[in-house]
Order: structure tokens, then C-alpha cells, then sequence
């Protein structure tokens, strides 16, 4: 494809950098498919505000979808990359998903992205694959490609659009007799958004991650910060399991949109014994409910990695669940050797930001 910006069709107009977080965050609830990766404080808590990148795109004058990118400059390289997760958002509420809008989302991110800025462009859409090859297709013909041997990412989703009480029918057998078990306890449930709870549940994480010898996937302190700056309707909650005043399970939860996203569990050797993690779900699901949304999104599994956690999800899921694979992530670029270039180094800084913190550390 040409490095040449393609016209965008009759009616459309895109702009970039034009609005603020007050905005963006009233922007976000027009779409079904917003999520916390899409809101301002998620990219300006990792990145700093200067470096975030935002595309409203209209029709007729009115929004139909929206982009929020994190942009990253490489250092002595005269490069840059573009990196967008979970969007671009083009599904609205009370009506039919439009593909069109997803493409021209597409079109519009590389003009300005790729062909303007001569940036590399990489990005996560919030895309199932259904083997129809559908959305597929529209990345190829937008001039984006899938990223080189790189495994997709795989999920639950669960419908809990249905009353309460069906979704918990639903429930694998032996999962629903454990969150019996849970109800039977007397534990003690807490929940809330505030930071005190967040570090509670810090407490449980590390220790859970010391236990079963696992590497921190995410950094939970940055989402720590992320959760002071959302606003009140997008923070995350915390829930807390207590049995005779002493935390045993902890669960962190997203409710943006019209799906639910798990983002943190962690459980202790009491929680084990007294199923706190499945009555957390069960709390988790209600508020969910209650917020407006229609699935969960369980954020992930892995049989082979991480199988414990895989059979809680699924149990979880149920009949309520589709096992799915997310489409993957696909790269936009103007030059194949320029863009392995910016996003190899980029990939390093974490990690030379890491060694430079230790030598220029006082002893």
C-alpha cells in the first residue's frame, strides 16, 4: 500500500488532539466497547499525558468512533511508534455494529499515524475471531498486518445479560457447589474504589505471586495510580473476602462499556480452604450487573501455563461462556526495516530504564 494518506469516504472527518479528558471520559460512555484501556488516566498514569494521541472520527458530524494511542519516541533513532489497545471504539449503544465505521477507524489511524507522522502503528483491536475472517480482511485492506509469530491471546467471555439467578445455574456443577460452600462460611465480603483497599489487596497479590513462584504480568502499583486518577464512574473496584478479620481472597474489577473485565485475583492459603474467590465472583458479577453491562470478559487463560487458573475460569464460565481467541495484533508501517528497528529498541527501554535507575542509584 502506498505511504500516501487514503481519502476518507463521503462524510467522514477525522480529528486528532482536539479534546480534553473531560471530554474524552463523556466521549466513552457513547460506546459498548469502551474499556479501562481506553480511558485517559490508563495511558497518562504509564506514559505521561504529553505522549498520548486521541482520534475522533465523524459522520455527518456526529461521533462514531474514537482512538486513544500511546506514542512513543526512540531516542537517538529519529523513529517512533504508535501503540493502541482495545480500539479503535465503534460500537454504539442501541444499535447495529456498522464494519464501515471500524474501517474508516482504521483509514484514519493510518493517515495520521503512518502516513503524516511517519510513525510505526501497532495496534490490539478488541476483535474476536469468529474464522470468518471478516475483520481480518479489513486490516489487510487497510494496510496493517499481523504481527510476525506471535501467539494470540485467548479468553472467557460470559453472558450475564440474563437474570441472576440463570446465569448462576449456568455455573459448572462443581464450581457452583464451591460458591455453596463460600456462602456457608460466614465470610465477610468488602468493596469499594478507594486506595486503601487497592493496597489491601496488594498485600494478597504479591504473596500469591511469591507462592506459586509466578512472574508479575502486570505492574500492579501503576494500576494503583491509574485507579487514583479515573473518575468516579470509571474506577475499578476492589473486592475483599474476610474470615475473622483477616483478608483471604481479593479480586479487582472493570465495568466500562457493556462488558465486565477481570483485572486482578489473588487468593491466600485460607481463601484456598474457604472458596472466599467464588463468593468475590459471584459479588463481582452483581455489580457488574448493576453497572449497566451485558458480559465478562475472565481477561485471559492459559491450560498449559497456568492451569489452576484456567479450571477457576472455566467453572466460572460455564454455560454461560464462549472459549475465544482474540484476532491479535496487527502492525501498520511505511518501512519494514524502520519499523523492526523502532519497535526492537522500544522494547528494550523498559528494561534499559531498569539498569540506567541502578547505576545512577546513590549507595
Amino acid at each position: 500500500m502506498s505511504a500516501k494518506p487514503t481519502p476518507l469516504d463521503s462524510g467522514y472527518t477525522a480529528e486528532f488532539d482536539t479534546v480534553t479528558e473531560k471530554q474524552w471520559e463523556e466521549i466513552l460512555t457513547h460506546f459498548t466497547d469502551a474499556n479501562i484501556y481506553q480511558t485517559w488516566s490508563y495511558d497518562a498514569v504509564r506514559c505521561g499525558e504529553k505522549n498520548l494521541g486521541h482520534l475522533v472520527l465523524r459522520f455527518d458530524g456526529q461521533v462514531v468512533s474514537v482512538a486513544q494511542v500511546r506514542l512513543v519516541r526512540i531516542p537517538g533513532l529519529g523513529v517512533g511508534a504508535a501503540y493502541l489497545r482495545w480500539g479503535p471504539l465503534w460500537q454504539g449503544w442501541n444499535q447495529e455494529p456498522e464494519p464501515s465505521v471500524f474501517r474508516l477507524a482504521l483509514r484514519s489511524l493510518r493517515n495520521e499515524y503512518v502516513c503524516r507522522r511517519g510513525l510505526i502503528l501497532r495496534i490490539f483491536p478488541l476483535v474476536y475471531d469468529d474464522n470468518s475472517n471478516f475483520f481480518s480482511d479489513i486490516l489487510l485492506q487497510e494496510g496493517y498486518s499481523p504481527v510476525p509469530e506471535e501467539s494470540r491471546g485467548r479468553t472467557l467471555v460470559m453472558d450475564i445479560s440474563q437474570p441472576l439467578d440463570e446465569v448462576r445455574k449456568k455455573f459448572d456443577q462443581k464450581w457452583r457447589n464451591c460458591l455453596n460452600k463460600s456462602e456457608r462460611n460466614n465470610l465477610e465480603v468488602i468493596e469499594g474504589t478507594d486506595d486503601r483497599l487497592f493496597a489491601e489487596f496488594i498485600g494478597l497479590y504479591h504473596a500469591l505471586l511469591e507462592r506459586k513462584q509466578f512472574q508479575e504480568p502486570n505492574d500492579i502499583n501503576e494500576f494503583r495510580m491509574i485507579q487514583q486518577s479515573l473518575t468516579n464512574e470509571y474506577k475499578m473496584r476492589i473486592f475483599l473476602c474476610r474470615e475473622n478479620g483477616f483478608n483471604s481472597a481479593g479480586a479487582i474489577c472493570a465495568a466500562i462499556g457493556d462488558t465486565g473485565v477481570y483485572i486482578f485475583g489473588a487468593t491466600n492459603n485460607e481463601g484456598m480452604k474457604n472458596k472466599g474467590s467464588y463468593l468475590l465472583q459471584w459479588k463481582a458479577i452483581q455489580w457488574m450487573k448493576e453497572s449497566g453491562c451485558r458480559y465478562y470478559n475472565l481477561n485471559g487463560i492459559n491450560p498449559e501455563k497456568n492451569p489452576g487458573g484456567y479450571h477457576f475460569k472455566a467453572g466460572l464460565s460455564g454455560k454461560n461462556g464462549r472459549d475465544v481467541y482474540y484476532l491479535g495484533r496487527f502492525d501498520c508501517y511505511s518501512n519494514a526495516l524502520t519499523a523492526k528497528l523502532a519497535l526492537s529498541a522500544d522494547a528494550l527501554l523498559p528494561s534499559m530504564k531498569k539498569i540506567l535507575g541502578k547505576i545512577a542509584a546513590p549507595r
